[in-house]
């Protein structure tokens, strides 16, 4: 789930500046305007009175001689034998639905890709790598073991996607088949106080299509989304367990034409990934990813178009029950020295686009996120003190959707939300858009630091 950059707080070379809001020659009109044109329930829309109640291979940049990547052509498809993900999985239903608990009864999931950090990393032991050490084993155990049950789910749950995906189905369909799946798998349906705490969605489905890059996601009160052959989508989806929030996504196209996008986007995000390391710095990683992205140009419709890096969303590392800490990672080279340290986890993502390059807040709701250092106060509306007790139950500082509202059977409570957000309590995420016509593409993973060699956790077969 990418984070958008602090407003104001661009340090990387060239920024870009406004956007136009001409569109682009590429492709007609763009699906994401008619996405993001339909209702979805903003607030305002509900006639809520408040009531009376009572909340792999990796052919990318080096990073020791600065060497550029080749400049990419077009490239023919390359078939691929999947395979289904882990020996569990070949027990696994479709839809998937029995739990992991009963695939991995010793409770051993399987590891992720490990990557050799470089040299440089492994001659120095900071205060930080001291603290982290002095934690103990027995609870970083625990919390690897979640992550990896978290990723396990996460790769089975997104085969079944890969397997199943087709132009006809619908967002809404879609959305809920993922989570379905996370839910049975982990064993929480979420429907009980606290049951979700324990493990279910590490953040609301991402389904955002062609100039749409991120925070889209089907909701009550919109027009249903069809998939369609010329669509660009972007499935982004987190898995938690005890709040460890693996964190992955990838892309799905139906047409050849987009092969080139789509590849630029997976080798810069393993660009990225070969460079994260204990002391690695953002700023440079950034660079690094910028490079191997912008080798790339697609052809559409007869126009060439060189493949942009998006600059104002980031990587960012996760904390416990918090999908973005206070680090982030550029697509960019950027002056940004910020380091990376021993036992963090980052999400390290990237966004490639045949746009601008630079994303304006979509109109409509994505979802929303407790603030975790707000402030206890009183709330005058009855709706927004029992809201805050439902988010409390049930998300904390999860983000979370309409859907999973509704789910949990409330009704009325846009009036409620409006309050939490002016009190400062709540987040609201709107879509995040490139310019109309345009098409945007993502790769992501979750990647744990260590001095001994970092761990793609949330690595698979499919990417």
């Amino acid at each position: 789930m990418g984070a958008k950059t602090f407003e104001g707080g661009d340090n990387h070379e060239d920024a870009t500046n406004a956007l136009s809001t001409k569109s682009n020659a590429v492709g007609g009109k763009p699906r994401g305007a008619n996405m993001l044109e339909d209702g979805d329930g903003e607030f305002g829309t509900d006639d809520d009175d408040d009531g009376d109640g009572q909340d792999s291979s990796l052919a990318v940049v080096n990073p020791e001689d600065g060497s550029k990547p080749k400049k990419r052509k077009r490239s023919k498809k390359k078939k691929s034998n999947k395979k289904k993900p882990g020996d569990g999985a070949q027990q696994q239903t479709s839809p998937p639905r029995v739990p992991l608990s009963q695939l991995f009864p010793d409770g051993k999931y399987p590891v992720g890709q490990m990557v050799k950090v470089p040299a440089v990393n492994l001659r120095r032991t900071t205060d930080e790598e001291l603290r982290y050490l002095s934690r103990g084993t027995i609870t970083n155990d625990e919390a690897l073991s979640d992550y990896r049950k978290a990723a396990e789910v996460h790769r089975q749950v997104r085969h079944w996607v890969h397997e199943t995906v087709h132009p006809g189905q619908s967002l809404t369909e879609l959305a809920v088949g993922i989570e379905d799946g996370v839910r049975a798998l982990l064993g929480h349906q979420g429907l009980e106080p606290g049951d979700s705490l324990k493990g279910g969605m590490g953040f609301p489905t991402g389904l955002a299509l062609n100039n749409c890059a991120a925070h889209y996601t089907p909701n009550p009160g919109q027009k249903d989304i069809i998939l369609k052959k010329e669509d660009v989508m972007k499935v982004d989806f987190g898995v938690h367990v005890n709040g460890w929030i693996v964190d992955s996504a990838f892309t799905v196209t139906f047409d050849p034409v987009y092969d080139n996008l789509l590849a630029a986007v997976k080798d810069a995000t393993n660009t990225g990934l070969k460079c994260a390391g204990v002391d690695a710095r953002v700023g440079e990683i950034g660079g690094y990813i910028q490079e191997a992205m912008e080798s790339y140009e697609v052809e559409i419709n007869g126009k060439v178009h060189p493949v942009k890096a998006i600059r104002n969303i980031t990587g960012h590392d996760i904390l416990p029950y918090r999908i973005h800490g206070g680090k982030q990672v550029p697509f960019i080279k950027s002056k940004d020295q910020t380091k990376m340290e021993e036992g963090e986890v980052f999400a390290i993502e990237t966004f490639g686009t045949t746009g601008k390059g630079y994303m304006m807040d979509g109109p409509g709701v994505y979802g929303y996120s407790k603030d975790p250092d707000a402030r206890n106060m009183h709330l005058p509306l009855a709706s927004a003190r029992a809201l805050l007790k439902t988010i409390n139950q049930n998300f904390g500082t999860i983000p979370f959707c309409r859907r999973y509202l509704d789910r949990l059977g409330l009704e009325k409570y846009l009036l409620g939300m409006n309050s939490l957000i002016s009190h400062g309590i709540v987040h609201m995420y709107p879509p995040l858009v490139d310019i109309p016509g345009s098409y945007t593409a993502q790769f992501e993973h979750t990647i744990l630091i260590k001095s001994s060699g970092n761990e793609i956790i949330s690595r698979g077969d499919d990417y």
